[in-house]
């Protein structure tokens, strides 16, 4: 990011985790934050190949920030999917959510390949975007997808996992000016444009 951007963020220098000792968290919201802030899951689902696909997939669909590189979302999904924990229901004729990110995956990984005689991780960033917009946009060789829809997975697997799981991080909520579940104190000034006296001031 260039340094004048860096000026502009709306919420630069701002940090919820200032909030830790204070009314704003509970002990289950500070125990809660110690798990996601220091727990590492090991890789245990993708094969070395399909994690470092799944990383290179995330820094492109995920913002950066210095405590949440795209290797932790992606262990993140790993875990997940290494516990099969899912929201419990799937598209019709949609495969297994297991079978369908490796199949998912690999049909990015065939996409690139197609357009560019490349592997996803080793084109540059304008490669990669033109891989995962055509995914989105479902103009993508079928073969490739084995049945699996790429507009579905895109949108309700890939992107959704991805952007649940990095703005469940402080890191993001700083970056939103978001302070966090707010438990016990709660939020008062639900109004539009309404701000407690305790949130984070956006600046002008």
């Amino acid at each position: 990011m260039k340094r004048e951007e860096k000026a502009l963020a709306p919420y630069a220098g701002y940090d919820v985790l200032a909030k830790w000792d204070t009314p704003s968290f509970d002990d289950v919201t500070r125990d809660a934050l110690s798990r996601r802030l220091n727990e590492v899951p090991a890789r245990r689902f993708f094969s070395h190949e399909e994690f470092a696909l799944l990383t290179a997939v995330v820094e492109r669909l995920a913002p950066s920030f210095p405590a949440l590189p795209a290797s932790l979302i992606a262990l993140w999904i790993d875990d997940r999917l290494h516990r099969n924990i899912g929201e419990g229901f799937r598209s019709e004729g949609a495969p297994p959510m297991q079978e369908a990110w490796r199949i998912g995956l690999a049909a990015i990984d065939g996409e690139a390949r197609r357009k560019f005689a490349t592997a996803f991780a080793a084109l540059a960033p304008d490669g990669r975007d033109a891989t995962l917009r055509a995914a989105q946009a479902g103009e993508t060789d079928a073969a490739l997808w084995r049945g699996l829809d790429p507009a579905s997975f895109f949108a309700d697997a890939l992107l959704k996992t991805v952007a649940g799981l990095v703005y469940a991080h402080p890191s993001a909520w700083s970056d939103i000016g978001f302070g966090g579940p707010a438990s016990p104190r709660g939020y008062v000034r639900l109004g539009f444009d309404a701000r407690d006296p305790w949130e984070a001031k956006a600046r002008r």
